[in-house]
């Protein structure tokens, strides 16, 4: 089975260890996903802001490797306050809406940086070929 990793040219991803993405076969997994444009933090104080760009990321990302948000079979959100949760819920229903991945959403004590309220994990599926 092939592997594809993708990278966001992120210095830590080196460092860490880690690829934005890994498709091997038809499963894409996407690595958790923060707010970011050209290297900072986007959507300051605004969870529903930082879930819009972290689900434009996602779908970039899934983009590169043949494959679409549609294909997304499941999400994990990470929120630094549940109180997000509608915020968040609202921005993930208008892409995902109508696709309906399972998903989860946790409050974790905080992220990588205290800009960011808000990250996203995704796993797509791709139609087997045949």
């Amino acid at each position: 089975m092939n592997r594809q990793n993708i990278s966001s040219g992120a210095p830590w991803e080196a460092q860490v260890g880690y690829s934005r993405a890994v498709r091997m076969g038809n499963q894409i997994e996407v690595s958790g996903t923060v707010a970011v444009r050209d290297g900072r933090p986007v959507g300051l104080n605004d969870p529903y802001a930082q879930t819009q760009r972290i689900l434009e990321i996602i779908g970039h990302t899934l983009q590169q490797l043949g494959s679409s948000l549609e294909d997304v079979v499941r999400t994990r959100m990470y929120v630094t306050d549940i109180n997000y949760w509608q915020a968040v819920g609202r921005a993930h229903g208008e892409v995902f809406g109508h696709i309906r991945p399972a998903t989860s959403m946790v409050e974790v004590s905080r992220l990588i940086a205290p800009e960011y309220l808000v990250e996203i994990e995704a796993t797509a599926l791709l139609a087997e070929e045949g």
